[in-house]
Parts: C-alpha cells; sequence; structure tokens
C-alpha cells in the first residue's frame, strides 16, 4: 500500500497555521508530513515563507505518531551541511525518531539571498555530493575534520546524536542525478510520476528504499473556485524544476507564468470535489514504483476543509485503491 503524505506548504501558510495543519493531519490519518524550506513563496499571492525549522520543531512536540520529513532542504550555500547535520539530529530526538531529511540541490529562489552566483547544475550536484558526504559522517559520529572541493571541516561533531540515524532522502529528475545519488542515499525524491527514474534508482544500488513523489491538489466544493485558487498561486508548477530552479525571485515567476492559463494548471493537477481525480494522480505514482505520495493542498484558506475530507472519505478510498 502506498503511504499518503501530507504537505504543509511554507509558501503560502505562517507557522503557527502550519503546526495546527500538522497536528489535523496526524489526527485525520496521514502517514507522514512533509515540509518545504524556501525563504521565498515562488509568487507573491503566496506571501509566506517562516523558517522551516522552527516550524518543524514545534511539530515534533505537537506530535505523536505522523512521520516527518523535509521536502526538501538545500545543504550549499544558505546552511553548510554540518548545520544541516546539526539540525536533523536535532529534530530526529525532538520527534523520536519519526525524521527524514530530504536534499536537494537547491533553487535560485532561496539561495540568492546569501549573496553569491547561482552555479550551473553540475556544480551544484558535485556540491551537493559533498555536502551528503560530510552529513553522513557526522551522523555515523565522532570528530569530522575534511578538506573538500566545495567544504571545509574543521573538528565538527554532533554532540547529540539519535539513537535512530536519520536516513537521507535525496532529490532527482534524470539519469545524471539518479546515478549520482542513490548509493548516497537511504530514499529517492521525486515530483512526477517517471519509472524511469525508479528502476534507475534501483539499478543504481537504491532498490529497497522509499520512493516519495508529491502531487499537488486543488480540492473545493465548487470546481471554478478551485481552479481559480490553483491558477493564482500554482501555475509555476508547469515550468517544471529544470526551469523553476533558475529563476530568481517572484517577479521572475509571474514573469514566465504570465501565458499560462486556469485550464493549463487545471490539466495538470486535480482541481474540484471529485475525489476520483486524487486517486488516478495517486495511482499514477503507484503504477511508477513509487512507495509514498505527499498531497499537497493548494490554498491556506481551505486547508482545514480538505484535512476533514481527507480524514473522512479520501484517505480510506487511497488506501483501499492503491494495496
Amino acid at each position: 500500500m502506498v503511504g499518503i503524505g501530507y504537505t504543509l506548504l511554507c509558501e503560502q501558510s505562517g507557522p503557527r497555521e502550519l503546526v495546527r495543519y500538522a497536528r489535523l493531519a496526524e489526527q485525520a490519518g496521514f502517514d507522514f508530513a512533509v515540509i518545504s524550506d524556501h525563504t521565498f513563496p515562488w509568487l507573491d499571492s503566496q506571501g509566506h515563507a517562516p523558517y522551516a525549522w522552527s516550524v518543524l520543531g514545534a511539530v515534533a512536540e505537537a506530535t505523536e505518531r505522523i512521520g516527518l520529513m523535509t521536502y526538501v532542504t538545500c545543504p550549499t550555500m544558505r546552511y553548510h551541511p554540518a548545520i544541516v547535520a546539526q539540525k536533523a539530529a536535532t529534530v530526529q530526538l525532538l520527534s523520536e525518531g519519526r525524521f527524514t531529511l530530504g536534499l536537494g540541490a537547491g533553487e535560485n529562489l532561496n539561495e540568492h539571498v546569501v549573496g553569491r552566483d547561482w552555479p550551473p547544475v553540475n556544480v551544484r550536484h558535485d556540491m551537493l555530493a559533498e555536502a551528503i558526504d560530510i552529513i553522513g559522517a557526522l551522523f555515523d559520529g565522532g570528530y569530522v575534520n575534511r578538506v573538500g572541493r566545495h567544504y571545509q571541516i574543521d573538528s565538527a561533531r554532533l554532540w547529540d546524536l539519535p539513537d535512530t540515524r536519520v536516513p537521507i532522502a535525496t532529490a532527482v529528475s534524470g539519469p545524471a542525478s539518479v546515478s549520482r545519488f542513490a548509493p548516497r542515499s537511504d530514499a529517492m525524491i521525486a515530483v512526477e510520476p517517471n519509472g524511469e527514474l525508479c528502476r534507475g534508482w534501483d539499478d543504481a544500488g537504491g532498490t529497497g528504499g522509499r520512493k516519495i513523489g508529491q502531487q499537488p491538489v486543488s480540492w473545493d466544493t465548487d470546481e471554478p473556485t478551485a481552479r481559480a485558487r490553483a491558477h493564482d498561486q500554482f501555475r509555476w508548477f508547469a515550468g517544471g524544476w529544470k526551469v523553476n530552479a533558475e529563476l530568481p525571485g517572484t517577479a521572475a515567476f509571474a514573469a514566465a507564468t504570465q501565458f499560462v492559463t486556469p485550464d493549463d494548471v487545471a490539466g495538470n493537477i486535480p482541481c474540484g470535489p471529485d475525489e476520483q481525480r486524487i486517486g488516478d494522480a495517486v495511482a499514477g505514482f503507484a503504477d511508477a514504483g513509487f512507495t509514498d505520495v505527499a498531497l499537497c493542498q493548494i490554498g491556506d484558506e481551505n486547508q482545514e476543509r480538505f484535512l476533514s475530507m481527507a480524514g473522512a472519505t479520501l484517505l480510506p478510498a487511497l488506501r483501499g485503491g492503491t494495496r
């Protein structure tokens, strides 16, 4: 059975709201919750970007069962990998073993705030691979000293290590990233139901680990309202990650998506009250080989209604249809 997650989307909700939604998601019966880690929303209409790691600490205390995961954190520019390792170990302790560290090569949108040039994708992948090796070494315990191409570590150590080692999940989008990161990771992250990624991951050494996808939805009892909300806040999704990773701010995303129509958005995102559309999207990930799918309900104003609906009808239907 595919695990069904809920997305705590920092770009559309404030910190206190996110904690409340996490608690409601646990009560509704979601298996896990993922959280985005941004300094900017994609579009001004989303309007939020609280610090994900503070929210995670509060969520760990406010919940008891639900799995937690970053989706994703970039450990290369805005955060040094040694600091990411420390944060991840702390959240694992606070959540009593429920945390997975989701990592990715980052987006210019978030990383530009530290004032460094945005490197090309091959350099970003080099940086991420080196960062993962450093984080893993710190998770092993003891002192870590290293002089690498991108990072220097001087007598670093995690003084509070959890008994349960933090699993590392890494975001991939094609064969090059799959072959690079499968041997370094415990799980795979991807946002498209691409079976080639899953098969490539297994072939590259990732056999047996989780493969975690994400599906945006705009559930509402009124379909035109759902479509309008999705277009207003999620039309950036149409660009795909290879483009989205390069854009530097909300104005760039607005310009790049000015000709995206509500029909374009609704063609890729289930909009409206029909829960079967959501089920079909989840089934697409399951058929591709994904073990888990995190649903991402668009719009802050409708989260509580969505979570109530999900607990009553959607989750039972998804679990009945994905065994």
